[in-house]
């Protein structure tokens, strides 16, 4: 498929997407986390797009004006593991896939779940759900991930996102900068978007204790940064463990969580290696 893809389609809901490079590169599909969108993938697009890289960078589901369901049953995961495997399908996939934080952890589930579709992966600062609930108990992942628990509230956070309290600190305690908390006041508070992102949060509960443990069979890096303060090392490190392909844990120094905004270069070279490998 060489038509530019400005959205698509499933289950009733419509999602948008970034498409941008040569139409006829090889695809590399960038999934987006927590509480950002497409946007966030602009820096390190162009820098692919540079090496003659297609890329496709959708407004997940409860991000999208066209695909923001009721209920917080809609975001299992398998839901939005269903959402990528339609965007790799709408674009004519296998693609190389690449996710950051939420992304990541999404992107996890469709190289475990429907390795057919992905040729390689590159898990940003979130690694294979297995090791993150290990790094629970191995170290002070539980602690790092108390807002887990809060935004299981009803209500209650997007009341203080309303009223400015709480998420300019916090966001800012990770690592985020003046303008990127002030984008999110636009893009999530003033626009009442932010319920849907919260559930998937509120979804947890919903996962699947056998696609949480599943295997990953494609060529993987995974990118963790030392500054951190959301994501321990330990889960980095104990990722490994469960990729059946090779596989590379790359680790950026003085990088905070928001990798893709702070470290586009650094992040775009890892792509770019990965991609050499399979290509």
């Amino acid at each position: 498929m060489t038509e530019r893809l400005t959205s698509f389609s499933r289950d009733g809901l419509t999602l948008d997407v970034r498409d941008t490079g040569p139409r006829d590169g090889p695809v590399v599909a960038l999934l987006h986390g927590f509480p950002q969108k497409s946007s966030s993938w602009s820096r390190v697009a162009a820098l692919l797009n540079e090496q003659g890289l297609r890329t496709i960078a959708p407004d997940q589901r409860g991000y999208s004006p066209g695909a923001r369901p009721k209920g917080r049953w809609a975001y299992r995961g398998s839901e939005l593991i269903a959402d990528t495997e339609a965007l790799v399908r709408a674009v004519g996939g296998p693609v190389h896939l690449v996710g950051h934080d939420w992304g990541a952890a999404i992107a996890w589930g469709v190289a475990a779940l429907r390795p057919e579709l992905v040729r390689s992966l590159v898990a940003v600062s979130v690694p294979h759900p297995a090791a993150f609930l290990g790094s629970m108990l191995r170290s002070d992942q539980a602690r790092r991930s108390w807002y887990f628990a809060f935004f299981q509230l009803p209500l209650v956070p997007e009341m203080l996102a309303a009223r400015d309290r709480m998420f300019p600190s916090f966001m800012t305690n990770v690592g985020m900068t003046a303008e990127m908390v002030d984008r999110f006041r636009v893009e999530f508070v003033r626009d009442d978007v932010l319920t849907g992102p919260l559930n998937w949060y509120r979804a947890l509960p919903f996962a699947s204790p056998t696609d949480i443990r599943r295997r990953v069979t494609v060529p993987t890096t995974m990118v963790w940064s030392d500054g951190d303060k959301a994501l321990g090392r330990t889960g980095a490190e104990m990722a490994e463990a469960w990729v059946d392909a090779p596989y590379e844990l790359r680790v950026l120094e003085g990088v905070s969580h928001w990798i893709p905004d702070e470290a586009p270069d650094a992040l775009a070279d890892a792509v770019l290696d990965r991609i050499a490998t399979v290509a």
